[in-house]
């Protein structure tokens, strides 16, 4: 069985209610389905949720969107009784949790085979979040407000669902001559929660409540957790660590930011040819103070200014090879120049210094630029003395005591010439 399928560009254009506007979309999706669309075709693996385009490539994704890791939770050979079946809606609902991954809105959501596979998974899941929206973020916490068993699997709406409650009678109003009053009253928002439905082939075995979440593990987790915790579970392992360890990389959303740092002290916003960026400043002197400079929504440069040391600018991204599905760089490392920097050191030491970048330190042809060290006050301040190691306009006083061959000077100020004879 071919589990693969071509996805085309066009495919994903939504169509919408105005006619007009409808056939104008279908005119658009012939005409570049006859061009270069044709060229531009993604298959995806819908068991492994493989992406890869025309030419055979990975088509790398956010990790977030592909296919989970099958759970191996032991089920019962005998049919769920109606006994169970209410034990178990009233184990389940109003329990609460957290989101694993992004939950998308829509009456459809996302379908979990139990101890399987998750429908849809890789560029149909990413799609799926871009058009029908995002209902509940990882980390976030969800209720399962609404918990139905038919039919061989367990439909859960989480945060009041996807749809709204009386959606139908709500709009039926009775009354007199007078005014006239819906059958049911509501707030009138739309609804903006999510569905998880969990398949079981023809039938629902005997389960319990912590089999079933076992079995949602992929998805959502209901362990105790502070909601850091709870976010940065979602995250790799890398990145985990940096967040909980409050360091900022290059690469980070505003979100990720945020959790490992907190809101700023101060922000700026500035403009850099043409692009405009806002500034986050943490901390103030004569502790550490670090300028993160965003871009969007994303970090793209990281200074550390410490007291009596030349700042230290980071630029390059260390985010974004994680979050990708393999895992693997952007680019592969360059090993020809100077030593390959690791998580913590000068991302940007090989690039020319500027004002407010350190230098050349790592090259044993250069100078060697020491830090900067503050004169002290000293009342007694003779020349020669600078504590920084920079020589005076002045020779220093020579300590050694002079040579036999010449008198010791007493002073070294030149006595007044003798007053001239009368």
């Amino acid at each position: 069985m071919n589990r693969t399928r071509p996805v085309a560009v066009a495919h994903r254009i939504p169509l919408a209610r105005d006619p007009g506007r409808a056939a104008i979309l279908c005119t658009l999706a012939v005409l570049l389905a006859t061009g270069t669309v044709a060229a531009q075709v993604v298959v995806m693996d819908t068991r492994t949720g493989a992406v890869t385009n025309n030419t055979g490539e990975a088509a790398p994704i956010d990790r977030r969107y592909a296919q989970v890791k099958p759970t191996h939770v032991e089920l019962s050979s005998s049919e769920l009784d109606p006994k169970t079946r209410l034990e178990l809606i009233s184990a389940l609902q109003s329990e609460q949790g957290f989101a694993m991954r992004p939950l998308p809105r829509g009456h459809k959501g996302l379908t979990l085979q139990a101890n399987g596979t998750l429908e849809p998974a890789g560029e149909a899941y990413l799609s799926m979040a871009v058009t029908q929206g995002i209902a509940v973020n990882p980390g976030d916490r969800v209720v399962l407000s609404d918990v139905r068993i038919d039919h061989g699997h367990i439909v859960i709406d989480l945060n009041d669902g996807p749809e709204g409650k009386h959606r139908f009678l709500r709009h039926i109003q009775i009354g007199g001559t007078g005014e006239m009053d819906p059958i049911v009253r509501d707030n009138g928002g739309e609804p903006n929660g999510a569905r998880v439905t969990l398949t079981f082939g023809n039938r629902v075995p005997e389960l319990t409540g912590a089999q079933v979440k076992a079995l949602l593990a992929p998805l959502l987790s209901f362990d105790v957790k502070t909601p850091i915790e709870a976010f940065t579970d979602t995250l790799p392992d890398k990145l985990k660590q940096a967040i909980l360890n409050h360091q900022v990389l290059v690469g980070m959303n505003t979100e990720m930011l945020i959790y490992a740092k907190g809101q700023p002290e101060t922000k700026y916003h500035e403009m850099l040819e043409n692009m405009p960026f806002d500034e986050w400043v943490y901390g103030k002197t004569p502790k550490d103070v670090e300028f993160v400079r965003i871009n969007g929504n994303r970090v793209i440069q990281v200074e550390i200014a410490k007291m009596g040391k030349a700042p230290v600018v980071f630029t390059k991204d260390e985010v974004e090879g994680l979050m990708r599905t393999d895992g693997s760089p952007l680019t592969p490392p360059d090993h020809s120049g100077p030593p390959t920097f690791k998580e913590g050191d000068e991302a940007n030491a090989n690039a020319p210094p500027s004002l407010g970048e350190k230098g050349y330190e790592d090259d044993p042809h250069a100078p060697v630029m020491k830090p900067v060290q503050f004169p002290k006050q000293h009342p007694d301040l003779q020349p020669g003395a600078n504590p920084d190691s920079v020589p005076d306009d002045q020779p220093p006083v020579s300590l050694k005591p002079p040579p036999a061959s010449q008198p010791a000077r007493q002073d070294t100020a030149k006595p007044p010439p003798p007053n001239p004879p009368n």
